[in-house]
């Protein structure tokens, strides 16, 4: 399996690249039509749920910016 990159984008989703499997909470896979690249929603607006819309646009404000965790307990 090739690796898997998300993007955390300002104001907005999260952009998955690579090989990956969404699933729900039973663990049942959503069917991805072969895509290799989908945007999840991180507001919670949009109707196509948990994929991105667009619906966040002026309605989102989350700045970026890599930082380090606190090493793990």
């Amino acid at each position: 399996m090739s690796k898997t990159r998300i993007t955390v984008n300002n104001n907005g989703s999260l952009r998955i690249e690579g090989e990956f499997e969404i699933v729900d909470k039973d663990g049942n896979a959503y069917g991805l039509g072969g895509r290799t690249l989908v945007s999840v929603c991180r507001c919670g607006l949009s109707k196509n749920k948990p994929f991105c819309d667009g619906s966040h646009k002026g309605h989102f404000e989350h700045d970026a910016q890599a930082f380090d965790l606190p090493e793990k307990k």
